[in-house]
């Protein structure tokens, strides 16, 4: 077989995948090439190409791996991500005593900058949500009670629910979204540009100067968010209860405070902050997993929210659970 070409000819790396069929055809079919007025770049690739064989055991090598294999490498990859988990609590858990101690290194500017972040600048999206869900919770439980002729427990519907589940809740998903990923993308952002390492270089722990105040200023904002959710739910409760159910303002209010308790706003206040813990501790765990790429730290958002409202949603069923256990 003879492949002639012309020397004068433009060509690319297409030409140089062309040919590599042609040879390897004919080796299969035991027929000599030769190869006559191709370009002296191109004949100089081929030439390389042809003196190292590629290594099909590599390519294939993924696939020739057994069902067994498989099960084992994510085991270990389940087991050694288990270990991480529990190594960065443990770190976070330490720097924490360290600030309660004062002798951690955080900066108290960075602190309130955290905390006005994750607290005030979150506010107007709270408020959205917060009064939303209060107008969903009393138009859903106004079409069953109306049926009934009791239409003013609609204002205990939703001042229980709100202040005991709600409130906290949809307070925790909306912070998971906002600021878990937000913290996610900071920590990944100073991973891809090397300055964790350099506060490793400079003997600053990047657990003292950065995760501990993210979950501090967590912590400490969302019962305060909570409280701020609560009250928007009632309003967004009574706005139904006044215009579509035709309910007195202060009839509502009455009933609205003969509803609830002091357990409901402290069952409520405890899973706000737990919560709070749990969206910091899992933003700035994928951010400080982060690899080195800008997709990786995409990634690492995207694993943020799913973790956080993973763990959200698994705690406040332990937390109902106990709660209802020990009369809270």
């Amino acid at each position: 077989m003879a492949v002639e070409g012309d020397r004068r000819l433009q060509w690319d790396s297409g030409l140089l995948i062309f040919l590599r069929e042609v040879i390897s055809d004919a080796e299969r079919r035991h027929m000599p090439i030769e190869f006559v007025g191709l370009p002296d770049g191109a004949t100089h690739l081929l030439s390389l190409a042809r003196a190292r064989p590629e290594q099909t055991a590599s390519r294939n090598g993924a696939k020739g791996t057994c069902l067994l294999d498989r099960i084992g490498s994510r085991a270990i990859g389940a087991a050694q991500s288990a270990v991480d988990v529990l190594a960065f609590v443990g770190d976070a858990s330490v720097a924490v005593v360290r600030l309660a101690t004062g002798r951690a290194r955080v900066r108290r500017s960075d602190l309130l900058v955290v905390m006005q972040d994750v607290g005030a600048h979150a506010l107007p999206i709270v408020s959205l949500i917060a009064f939303l869900v209060g107008t969903i919770l009393a138009y859903v439980g106004a079409v069953q009670l109306r049926a009934f002729g009791a239409q003013i427990y609609v204002a205990d519907l939703v001042s229980v629910a709100t202040t005991r589940e709600m409130g906290a809740m949809m307070t925790a998903v909306v912070m998971a979204g906002r600021t878990g990923a937000a913290f996610a993308a900071q920590l990944g952002t100073m991973r891809v540009s090397e300055e964790i390492d350099a506060l490793t270089t400079l003997g600053i722990s990047p657990m003292e100067f950065l995760v501990v105040p993210r979950i501090v200023a967590l912590a400490v904002m969302m019962p305060l968010l909570c409280l701020y959710a609560d009250l928007l739910g009632m309003l967004g409760g009574a706005a139904v209860g006044t215009a579509l159910l035709h309910l007195g303002g202060l009839e509502y209010y009455q009933h609205s405070v003969h509803a609830i308790t002091l357990d409901d706003f402290t069952a409520g206040l405890i899973k706000a902050a737990v919560f709070g813990v749990l969206v910091a501790v899992a933003g700035c765990l994928r951010g400080m997993q982060s690899g080195r790429t800008s997709a990786a730290v995409g990634r690492a958002a995207t694993s943020a929210v799913v973790t956080a409202i993973v763990l959200i949603i698994v705690s406040d069923a332990v937390m109902t659970v106990l709660f209802d256990l020990l009369n809270l």
